[in-house]
């Protein structure tokens, strides 16, 4: 529904606008819907294929060709997938995929150095976001930031109304933490035992209090994988008792591969390693197509008011004030007062994410929301299964308009989860055979 032939933006356009070197994708030889959900698909069933352990076993060649091929997939859908594939996570999940087609196969041992590539990828997502944080809001400096950000991050979950009404001395220590567990922390990782197992144990503790306080889509679960290689097989094992045999050594060939990935990704990392010192710090970038070596970040600034836009339809031939508009639900974000906050990770509803960011600036700036209202008008199922449900299951609204609102969370004592305050007008009303036509 996002990128299909009827989605919000669709490959085929965009793939006339840009040329194979800077978006290598599988989809320039084939951008059909049938084509891209077959690749999905087989995408699914290599995961599954990987994650069972049953291409390990196989042999190394196996193993390798099964993650080149998920690898493959993954980074034709983030290169052709435009504003709903641009979050950070989706290039990390991409670098770190790319690492483990080198890891080998179950019978034999993981390379050290494939390893240490692993924790400087967890480096740069560690430090790269508190460095971006100190830089960037002074909210982080003065230690109020989480006096806002429980309430105005873009999925809250039912915890984070809790947590929003916590003591500002615990919101303060919070920040702390954050500061410690971004800066101080990640250089620990380089260090041996038993530093390097306090650093990726407080690092696990960092992301299981990301998760609980919000919805961050898988960020915050891969970087709990990336901490693995802060400990050894010896501490793991006391860990995970899990049978295996004695590996054997690397043949010729996985060597070869190994060396030339640390040549690669040690030639490419000269500049996101400058970027993380850079006063003018890029968040969440990448310097080649591939996206082999990344910068990372999040939240280096933090929203001080939450807005929403609200979509509403109606069915009646004039969008008077007499008209019965009715609200279009969205699975995740907030909407409805009353609604419980969801709890969503790591799953990604792309869709309510983007329009986290479309309400903080003009329609104009995202153009997908004008794709998103024509949709609507004419009913397309794909675009309606998005919603939690569709206000107007007989027939498609006439016309749809998009109001603007401030969202709080209500004080303890209140109903509901939320209160909120109309702003203006966001979108006009706007018809199939009017308003839609002339701005899409």
């Amino acid at each position: 529904p996002l990128l299909g032939e009827r989605g919000l933006q669709p490959v085929r356009r965009f793939l006339r606008y840009t040329r194979f070197q800077k978006t290598p994708s599988l989809f320039w030889i084939n951008c059909s819907d049938r084509f891209i959900t077959a690749a999905i698909w087989c995408g699914i069933a290599l995961s599954i294929f990987a994650v069972t352990g049953w291409s390990e076993s196989l042999g190394l060649v196996v193993s390798m060709s099964a993650l080149v091929l998920l690898w493959v997939i993954y980074l034709s859908l983030v290169n052709v997938g435009q504003t709903f594939y641009g979050f950070g996570w989706e290039t990390m999940l991409a670098e770190t995929g790319f690492l483990a087609i080198f890891l080998g196969s179950s019978g034999t041992h993981p390379p050290v150095v494939v390893m240490w590539l692993i924790v400087w990828v967890l480096f740069r997502t560690m430090f790269g976001a508190g460095m971006i944080k100190l830089r960037s809001d002074p909210c982080w400096r003065d230690l109020t930031c989480l006096f806002y950000h429980y309430e105005t991050q873009p999925l809250p979950n039912p915890l984070s109304w809790y947590l929003h009404h916590s003591p500002r001395w615990a919101h303060k220590a919070g920040v702390l933490f954050t500061h410690f567990a971004q800066l101080v922390m990640p250089w620990f990782y380089f260090a041996p035992a038993p530093l390097c197992y306090w650093a990726g144990g407080l690092t696990i503790l960092f992301q299981i209090t990301l998760i609980l306080s919000g919805n961050l889509s898988w960020l915050n679960y891969i970087t709990i994988v990336l901490c693995i290689p802060c400990f050894d097989d010896r501490l793991l094992g006391r860990l995970i008792s899990i049978p295996h045999s004695v590996p054997t050594q690397m043949t010729l060939v996985h060597k070869i591969a190994v060396g030339a990935l640390t040549v690669i990704v040690l030639a490419l990392s000269w500049r996101p390693a400058r970027n993380l010192f850079s006063r003018r710090q890029l968040m969440n970038a990448s310097f080649e197509p591939l996206h082999l070596v990344n910068t990372y970040g999040a939240f280096g600034a933090v929203t001080r008011e939450r807005f929403e836009v609200v979509i509403k339809g109606t069915g009646a031939d004039l969008p008077d004030p007499n008209a019965e508009w009715r609200e279009y639900e969205f699975k995740g974000k907030p909407g409805d007062v009353n609604r419980r906050p969801c709890i969503v990770s790591p799953y990604h509803w792309r869709l309510d994410w983007q329009m986290w960011f479309a309400a903080m600036s003009p329609p104009d700036l995202h153009p997908w929301i004008f794709a998103l209202v024509q949709r609507l008008l004419e009913g397309e199922k794909r675009i309606l299964r998005l919603f939690a449900r569709n206000p107007f299951p007989n027939a498609p609204p006439k016309f749809i308009r998009a109001d603007w609102y401030r969202y709080r969370f209500t004080k303890p004592g209140e109903r509901g989860w939320w209160t909120r305050t109309y702003v203006g007008e966001y979108l006009p009303p706007a018809t199939l055979d009017r308003t839609v036509g002339k701005v899409h």
